[in-house]
């Protein structure tokens, strides 16, 4: 007997990008983000201007997934959406409309941890895409998050480290910042990181017990030294760009595995998946692949559109709860800091 089609509309408002998807089981039919250029002006994220567009943003994403897929609203089983971590505005408005959606169309509601959506997209049906076995360890790394979590099933997470201050993310951000890259500056970091020499300078790697990340001191670390040098050579950021990237990048990547080596070390487990913004960097994949020849893991990695935030990670997670007929009360709260 063919099973019924289970079609689930996703809904992500987290941050700065307002992204709905639709799924058909595990198979993803759009995925459409619309981005907040705004924010570029101000190196960062502004909380208040990232709701209003939110709230610009959300009826028309939604429209485009549905039209994309050819679905209409009245062939959907459920609206899944992110319930946090995030800014909370944001995350209001996602919350305000999936609960009035499924409301109206009396049908499941379904809240999605944010960090949990991450790494669970790593089982969105893909050619080409092998999916990670039950145990493995996730690495996500964000703008705002870096954890590395023991995965036993669907929903059962333990976090085994994590920053205790600025996240990966940021700190790729923030060394933008001091040396004149626009925002998001990880990408143009990375794209120089390519052409110059990773061991031309040398900066602080913290020194944190277990499993635990620290990016705060790398980060000023990085403006000292930058401001050190600008004073004794007013072009010497100019005149050495790609080096400094290369040098930063170096000394991230190896902050991450460092402590990714640790955990296989410690937990047994060979089989490794990347999740978040910053796992679309070319470095920490390359360091990746390095690392199955070496030590014998085995990496999956997702493809670039389910790095950053996205409504298809969210869906997924939507059609694995839809099966577990786990399904949210209309009372349910956006947290800003909810945890896996």
């Amino acid at each position: 007997m063919e099973k019924e089609n289970i079609y689930i509309l996703g809904i992500e408002s987290s941050c700065d990008d307002t992204s709905a998807a639709v799924l058909c089981n595990d198979t993803i039919l759009s995925n459409v983000v619309a981005d907040q250029k705004i924010h570029t002006e101000y190196g960062g994220v502004v909380p208040e201007l990232a709701s209003r567009a939110h709230q610009q943003n959300i009826v028309p994403v939604v429209h485009q997934a549905l039209e994309k897929a050819g679905v209409k609203k009245e062939q959907l089983h459920a609206v899944a959406f992110t319930r946090g971590p995030g800014l909370m505005g944001s995350l209001l408005v996602g919350t305000s409309f999936a609960k009035s959606l499924a409301y109206g169309l009396d049908i499941p509601l379904i809240d999605v941890n944010h960090m949990q959506a991450h790494i669970l997209a790593h089982f969105i049906d893909e050619e080409n895409h092998n999916k990670p076995p039950f145990p493995f360890l996730a690495m996500t790394i964000s703008g705002g998050h870096t954890q590395i979590v023991k995965v036993s099933n669907y929903f059962e997470m333990e976090v085994l480290g994590e920053t205790i201050d600025d996240a990966v993310g940021e700190a790729y951000d923030k060394s933008g910042k001091v040396l004149g890259l626009g925002y998001p500056a990880g990408p143009e970091i990375d794209r120089r990181a390519q052409l110059g020499n990773p061991k031309a300078f040398q900066f602080t790697k913290p020194k944190v017990d277990g499993l635990n990340f620290s990016f705060s001191g790398l980060k000023t670390n990085i403006l000292y030294f930058v401001q050190r040098e600008v004073k004794a050579d007013p072009n010497f950021i100019t005149e050495n760009l790609n080096d400094i990237c290369a040098s930063i990048q170096y000394t991230i990547i190896g902050i991450l595995m460092s402590k990714l080596k640790l955990a296989v070390k410690q937990i047994g487990i060979k089989h490794i998946a990347i999740g978040g913004g910053v796992s679309a960097n070319s470095g920490i994949r390359k360091a990746l692949k390095d690392a199955e020849q070496k030590f014998g893991w085995t990496s999956y990695i997702p493809k670039f559109e389910y790095t950053t935030d996205n409504a298809a990670m969210i869906a997924i997670v939507g059609y694995l709860k839809y099966l577990d007929n786990d399904f949210s009360d209309f009372d349910v709260m956006a947290t800003a800091r909810l945890k896996i």
